[in-house]
């Protein structure tokens, strides 16, 4: 069954069991905001419902109820490949079904057919400033291809029912992540390689395109570490930077590409999809301090117990919701030891893994001393030739797209509204402390 059939299938019971909860239980307090949480960038305030993955603190992210070695084990593979087909994955996004070997190779040859990138995106490309961060030119790509997106042109054509907007999310959903891989391997070979032009493989599916399109067809680990990567970074539940910013555009009713577009731009700051490069800059400073060296277990150790003392943030390390190690670092990990156990950076990697967590242990205040996957993300790609830091979020939103598809395709099959919360004032705020407490609130005065 594809996965708009099995959407079908599905929606039904899926649109009672929303109405149901909205009528039924409206009224319902699921929590209260506290003034901390509004001034905290609401972290951990329980405002979405995000059915497609969660993020277990104690068991790391799951999609769709499928931890992420179950999804590596489970969802089917191409000959010879340790790691999963994407299409595979994007099935299980959207369709809420671990798909057969058939279903996954049916969204593959979607994507195939799909995958031609229009005449016109390598001039935007070109005509962007040469020193553009080719997360700008990921994001001005998919904005670019707006024009071609279906459900705008079937809304402007008017009397579609809003229960069939889903239905060209879909399509142009499909169409958008088609392109990705050709999208990420023309901004690498324009930015790195001279423009370098490869023609497109039909035989290979979506996570080794990527591989092939920038000179690596012959690098078979490589292409497998694509399919690993592209896999376990597609989606991270509703709440994180890019996700929630995906879905507040999408809420607007604006398209697939607006609103990947949207969501790359939240992913790439610094404290989200960015870090992975700055945990592999942080790997390689260490390096440089000893001299361009491996330094000794306790030289690190006293070099780490420093740097905490001095109040520095070890990049890599802590989660908002998990309190262990993230699943995403162990798989790469486990892929790291087996394929690459002499290269320096892991060794590093490995080395900080063993040492760091005890260290942070003992300063007692930290929830979280485990490594998150941008503590590895970097060493991987740079061994296998990706040494341009500034590339690496564009392979994170890649997959990430992935997930953020799935969710507007759902939230418009669901029908769920636009988004638009309420804000208060200052004075409003200290005006409700003061009425529900009994110590007096003194008001700081502001000069005009």
């Amino acid at each position: 069954m594809n996965i708009h059939d099995r959407i079908v299938s599905q929606l039904p019971a899926w649109r009672d069991r929303v109405t149901r909860l909205r009528k039924e239980y409206g009224a319902l307090k699921v929590g209260d905001v506290t003034v901390e949480q509004i001034y905290g960038g609401i972290r951990g305030v329980q405002i979405q419902v995000s059915d497609i993955s969660y993020v277990d603190p104690a068991e790391g992210i799951r999609l769709r109820g499928y931890s992420i070695p179950e999804v590596v084990d489970l969802l089917p593979k191409v000959e010879g490949a340790e790691y999963p087909m994407a299409g595979g994955l994007f099935y299980l996004l959207l369709a809420d079904t671990l798909p057969t070997e058939h279903e996954a190779l049916e969204v593959e040859e979607e994507w195939r057919l799909r995958s031609k990138l229009p005449d016109f995106l390598a001039g935007v490309m070109r005509s962007m400033p040469e020193d553009s961060h080719p997360m700008t030119m990921f994001s001005t790509a998919i904005l670019a291809l707006q024009n071609q997106s279906k459900f705008m042109q079937r809304y402007m054509e008017g009397g579609m029912a809003k229960v069939d907007y889903w239905k060209y999310y879909l399509e142009d959903s499909f169409n958008l992540t088609a392109k990705l891989p050709g999208i990420a391997a023309m901004i690498y070979n324009m930015r790195y390689q001279n423009e370098r032009n490869i023609e497109p493989d039909p035989g290979l599916d979506w996570g080794a395109s990527f591989a092939h399109l920038i000179g690596k067809s012959d690098d078979k680990l490589y292409m497998d570490l694509c399919r690993l990567f592209l896999v376990i970074h597609s989606d991270h539940e509703g709440g994180n930077v890019s996700a929630h910013t995906a879905h507040l555009v999408c809420s607007a009713l604006s398209d697939i590409y607006y609103t990947c577009s949207a969501g790359m731009n939240g992913l790439a700051g610094p404290l989200h999809g960015l870090a992975n490069q700055e945990c592999l800059r942080w790997i390689m400073d260490v390096k440089d301090h000893f001299g361009g060296k491996i330094p000794a277990r306790e030289e690190l150790r006293h070099y780490l117990t420093d740097e905490i003392a001095a109040g520095k943030v070890i990049p890599g390390y802590g989660h908002g919701v998990l309190r262990t190690t993230d699943p995403r670092f162990i798989v790469q990990y486990d892929f790291a030891k087996r394929h690459m156990p002499d290269d320096e950076n892991f060794q590093m990697v490995k080395m900080v893994y063993e040492i760091l967590p005890g260290v942070l242990n003992k300063v007692g205040k930290v929830k979280n001393p485990w490594p998150n996957v941008d503590a590895i993300n970097g060493a991987l790609q740079y061994h296998y030739g990706i040494t341009q830091f500034n590339f690496y979020t564009v392979m994170f939103g890649v997959s990430r797209i992935l997930g953020l598809a799935a969710h507007a395709v759902w939230a418009r099959a669901l029908g769920k509204p636009i988004e638009r919360p309420k804000s208060l004032t200052t004075a409003m705020l200290e005006e409700m402390i003061a009425k529900s407490t009994p110590q007096p609130l003194n008001p700081i005065a502001i000069s005009e």
